[in-house]
């Protein structure tokens, strides 16, 4: 009789692992600390980090303390954009192996509510997310993640581009919830990172006609290599005026319009814009949120123009897609990193990332 040969045991690694971390103590006040990052547990993978993107949410908290009901009220690591290297495996993981790049999607739910079960696990009442307080971020050597959300990089795409690939699928999933379709024609207004994401992502859809607004040419230049067939900047004209135009085709006027409006600036005046830009019948999508709650829009407008009015809550399920569309070239992510910090220079990049707004697209930091 033979035996049946034994599973290989998953790779041994020390119990401990010590991270030199990057740590939010107070309103622009980072400090680094060495903390203990354990063995990673059942269907958990140790990673080393590679890179960081620096997001608007991660420099907001550093400027501000808190975004909406989220308040910093402890010692918080930012970072979610994040991509590294698996380097031990705890029991039960299959789905990659020491030695590969991946690329984390920052939020993981429950799995077991109604939400998750429906497919909707953003919106899961029990979601961790990175760099959310009191969630911890990625701004440090080593962090522990659960396998099924750790996803394996061709090596196809660079160590940013799988970073990158968190702000790509906010993009994907606006798109989705725009329901963009071949022939269509979108505008967005903010060319910044997520809204330079969801041009990439409206053009892998189909649409033919993707109108960047946005108040700085820089942007508006990356925006037009990316995919934007027209740029309008907001300050030298009227850009409600200029897509009607472009769209009114022998429309009057008052039908002309896109078919998706895309909000990513997260500005009152570009709320308000990205629900008149629609035609009657198209849709808006709110993926940025204005700072106040309390704002004063046209809503009678865009309702007696039957405008649909969808928000976008981060995204489910988009990191496979993402990944095929970057692999494929069909995106190109490596084009919105403008500038780049080494890991002990972390400081430096959240300002730098804060003021130099008109002059950067998206900071990278190489953490190893």
């Amino acid at each position: 009789m033979t035996s049946t040969p034994s599973a290989p045991a998953a790779p041994t690694a020390p119990e401990t692992q010590t991270s030199r971390t990057s740590v939010l103590h107070g309103i622009r006040e980072l400090k680094w600390e060495t903390r203990q990052v354990p063995s990673p547990g059942p269907r958990e993978v140790r990673v080393r980090v590679r890179r960081i993107g620096v997001c608007g949410s991660d420099v907001h908290y550093y400027t501000h303390g808190r975004i909406g009901p989220f308040v910093v009220e402890a010692p918080l690591v930012l970072g979610h954009e994040v991509m590294g290297v698996v380097e031990a495996l705890g029991q039960g993981v299959t789905s990659v192996q020491v030695g590969d790049r991946v690329a984390l999607e920052p939020g993981y739910p429950c799995r077991r509510c109604a939400y998750c079960k429906r497919g909707e696990y953003n919106l899961c009442p029990h979601m961790t997310f990175m760099a959310t307080p009191p969630v911890n971020g990625a701004l440090g050597e080593y962090l522990i993640w659960p396998d099924d959300f750790a996803f394996k990089l061709p090596d196809s795409i660079s160590d940013d581009a799988g970073a990158l690939l968190e702000p790509l699928a906010v993009g994907l999933w606006a798109a989705r919830k725009g329901d963009v379709g071949p022939g269509d024609s979108v505008a967005v207004f903010g060319a910044g990172p997520i809204g330079c994401t969801t041009i990439q992502a409206a053009k892998a859809a189909g649409a033919t006609t993707i109108i960047a607004v946005d108040l700085e040419d820089f942007r508006l230049e990356l925006a037009r290599r990316v995919g934007a067939t027209h740029t309008i900047n907001a300050r030298r004209g009227d850009p409600l005026a200029e897509i009607r135009e472009l769209t009114r085709g022998d429309l009057p006027p008052s039908h002309a319009g896109v078919d998706v409006a895309f909000e990513t600036a997260g500005s009152l005046p570009t709320t308000r814009m990205t629900l008149a830009a629609p035609r009657p019948g198209g849709r808006a999508v709110l993926v940025g949120l204005p700072p106040d709650p309390e704002v004063s829009l046209d809503i009678v407008s865009a309702a007696s123009r039957e405008v649909t009015l969808r928000g976008v809550f981060r995204y489910a399920n988009c990191y496979p897609a993402a990944i095929a569309l970057v692999a494929s070239g069909a995106i190109d992510l490596d084009a919105l990193v403008t500038h780049r910090y080494a890991f002990d220079q972390t400081p430096e990049a959240f300002e730098f990332a804060d003021h130099e707004k008109k002059a950067s697209m998206k900071v990278m930091i190489n953490v190893s």
